[in-house]
């Protein structure tokens, strides 16, 4: 179960790279005005995604085998699981906006992708406190 622990950090540490920079790229995007910079930030963007998905699939599956392995019990489980969830979801949101980048559609200020690239910190905060001080 140590092997399967090791991987599980290893991909979900990839996991958050990814989340902590693609927002990042939509911040660039955003103030962006010229065609070469935006098909350029857009073909970043996509790769990364693209990259960090399988990446994000991986942390899953080993956390689910440790959850298999170790059992569920103690709402500190519940609450991780819940901002698990949470990241997924902002995962996903993060290829919705890139596909509105793509398409030229993009409708928010680099104020906004500012906040919302904040997210997966406060995330990763309460995950790695949850799982390590086990508060409930």
């Amino acid at each position: 179960m140590l092997w399967i622990k090791a991987f599980h950090i290893v991909f979900v540490t990839s996991w958050f790279a990814g989340l902590f920079y693609l927002p990042r790229l939509f911040v660039n995007h955003a103030m962006v005005n010229d065609p070469a910079t935006h098909d350029r930030l857009s073909m970043m963007e996509y790769k990364l995604f693209r990259f960090m998905t399988p990446l994000a699939l991986l942390a899953l599956i080993f956390g689910l085998w440790l959850w298999l392995g170790y059992g569920f019990s103690g709402g500190w489980m519940h609450a991780k699981l819940t901002l698990v969830l949470g990241l997924v979801i902002y995962h996903w949101y993060c290829g919705k906006l890139l596909k509105e980048f793509q398409a030229g559609r993009n409708s928010r200020s680099h104020i906004w992708y500012r906040w919302f690239n904040e997210i997966p910190v406060l995330i990763l905060l309460a995950v790695v406190i949850l799982v390590v001080v086990k508060p409930f």
